[in-house]
Order: C-alpha cells, then sequence, then structure tokens
C-alpha cells in the first residue's frame, strides 16, 4: 500500500532534480507504484532510489534546521568559523554545498584560499585568516584552513621544518584566543580509506567534469598516504584540545557524511526553533565523534 501513495509536491521536486526523469515522466508519474514501474523499464534497482529519495527528504529537513540556525546567529551576533579538513577526495567540498544550499549569502561565506602571494609568504602565517574570520552574525565555512601547515605543506615540502614547528606551538594558542573572544571554531576532519580515495581519483579522471577536481597534490596522496598519516597523527596529538577539539568524521559514505555533519553542527547550539524539529538532531557516533588515540580511524 505505500506505493499506491500519491506523491508530494515535495517528492516530485526530488524526481526533477534527478536525470532519470524528463518533464513528460514527471508529470505521468502519480504514484509510488508508477514511480517502481518506471524505474524498472529504466533499469534502475527501485532500493536504490529509494534509499537516494529517503536521503533527500532527511537532508531538506536538515537545511530548513540550518536555516533557524543562521537566523538565531544573526540575531545574536554570533561568531561561527567551521573548518572542513582531510585528505583529498574525502568530501569536503560537496559537504560544505549541503550546509550552505539554502543559507542567506549576505550571512555566511565560504574560504577557500589559493597558495599565498609572495607579499604573504612574508607576513604573519596566520594573517590571511585572520582577516577571513567571521563577523558578528556570521558563519564561514573554510575549505582548508590554517591547518594546510599541519599536513599538506610539510608533506609536500612547501614549508621548512622551522616554519611547521613555529605553527605547532602557536596553533594552540591562537585558537585559545579565538575561543577567550568568543569565536566559535567547530573543526571537521573528514576521513576517507586509502581504497575509497583511490576509486575516487578514478571517477574524476574517467569524468571530464570533475577532472579540474584533480591536482599533482592529489596524484600524490595514494603514493604519501603513509607520510600524511603521520603528519595527521602529530596535527590531533598537538591540536586537539578541550576548547578546540578535532571531529572525525568517517566518509567512505558521503551521503552518511554530510547528514551526519550537519547534525553534529546542529547539536552543538540551542538556537530558536531547534526544540520543534521533527527530526533527529544528535549526530551516530559510528560515524562522527571526537578525537581520541585509541578510537580507529579508516585513514589511519
Amino acid at each position: 500500500m505505500l506505493h499506491l501513495r500519491p506523491m508530494t509536491s515535495e517528492e516530485k521536486a526530488i524526481l526533477k532534480s534527478n536525470s532519470l526523469f524528463s518533464e513528460e515522466d514527471i508529470l505521468g508519474l502519480h504514484t509510488r507504484e508508477q514511480l517502481m514501474l518506471h524505474l524498472k523499464e529504466k533499469g534502475v534497482n527501485p532500493q536504490s532510489f529509494l534509499d537516494y529519495w529517503a536521503y533527500e527528504e532527511e537532508l531538506k529537513k536538515l537545511q530548513i534546521q540550518l536555516i533557524k540556525l543562521q537566523r538565531w546567529v544573526e540575531k545574536t551576533g554570533r561568531r561561527v568559523a567551521i573548518l572542513f579538513e582531510g585528505r583529498d577526495a574525502a568530501g569536503k567540498g560537496g559537504s560544505i554545498r549541503r550546509f550552505i544550499e539554502h543559507l542567506n549569502p549576505r550571512a555566511m561565506r565560504v574560504v577557500a584560499l589559493s597558495k599565498p602571494s609572495e607579499i604573504e609568504k612574508g607576513q604573519w602565517y596566520f594573517r590571511r585568516y585572520v582577516s577571513n574570520l567571521p563577523n558578528p552574525g556570521e558563519m564561514v565555512f573554510f575549505d582548508r584552513s590554517w591547518y594546510n601547515r599541519a599536513v599538506v605543506e610539510p608533506v609536500m615540502g612547501f614549508c621548512s621544518t622551522e616554519q611547521y614547528k613555529r605553527f605547532m606551538r602557536q596553533v594552540p594558542e591562537f585558537e585559545h584566543m579565538l575561543f577567550e573572544d568568543n569565536v566559535t571554531v567547530i573543526k571537521f576532519w573528514f576521513s576517507i580509506s586509502k581504497e575509497e580515495q583511490a576509486k575516487r581519483f578514478t571517477r574524476r579522471r574517467n569524468n571530464e567534469l570533475k577532472q579540474w577536481k584533480l591536482s599533482p597534490v592529489d596524484e600524490k596522496g595514494q603514493e604519501l598516504w603513509d607520510t600524511y598519516t603521520h603528519y595527521k597523527e602529530e596535527m590531533f596529538s598537538k591540536t586537539h584540545t578541550s576548547f578546540s577539539p578535532w571531529i572525525i568524521v568517517k566518509t567512505n559514505n558521503k551521503k552518511e557524511a554530510r547528514l551526519e555533519s550537519i547534525r553534529y553542527l546542529l547539536s552543538h547550539f540551542d538556537y530558536d526553533g531547534k526544540e520543534d524539529s521533527d527530526i533527529v538532531l544528535y549526530p551516530d557516533p559510528n560515524v562522527i565523534h571526537r578525537f581520541h588515540r585509541s578510537i580507529y580511524q579508516i585513514d589511519g
């Protein structure tokens, strides 16, 4: 009987976002039974599509909560910085897109800095990040952050040993100053297995629309896997603090990682309207958790 239920306008909107369905197809689909028959005709596993459908519905509900959170941040003048770090192809950019998809662009920014200029190389390392920190009432999403110097730069030889050591000494003090100034910093580490990273690299090479995502630095990710692991563990050991903890997100399943990282952000604040939510707002501990030395990591 579930399949005979008429489809809602929201469900039809999900169909419109999927390339399997033309406008003509959608006009002719009125019940889930008709949808199942259409999928079988297309050679698509109906269960896989229903899973996708459930994901889209859940994502929409979480995005509504993100809008409520943003309004509360604006009203209260809070400053919120969310850092997305992780190995290449771990899903950072895709997750950020889902976070910001329906947010007011006037009260949020995405920061993805290119390599520093010659002038910036001669400045205090944190300077260009300080200028991009959130203003009162603003949320800023960092697609990679000052932690480039903790992992990518030493692995690839983009900084000297002394520059690396200085950064590792300074970053806890820097983040403590932000904490004392009431800037909320959430640090996500997107954790991907070596095998899954290799699969995603292959898909990028074979997809002309995604080849721009694959850089020479990315290509070395597999070759230098163990070196990345060493610097990642050093970073966690020296920069995971009570006032600025690392939050590990397992990302072999992209959709799961997106939903649970949004849930984590929402769980962090008591914003207006949160109590009226009709969806679980606390993350799955099997997917997302605080860093702890004894916990197994899939990208270890």
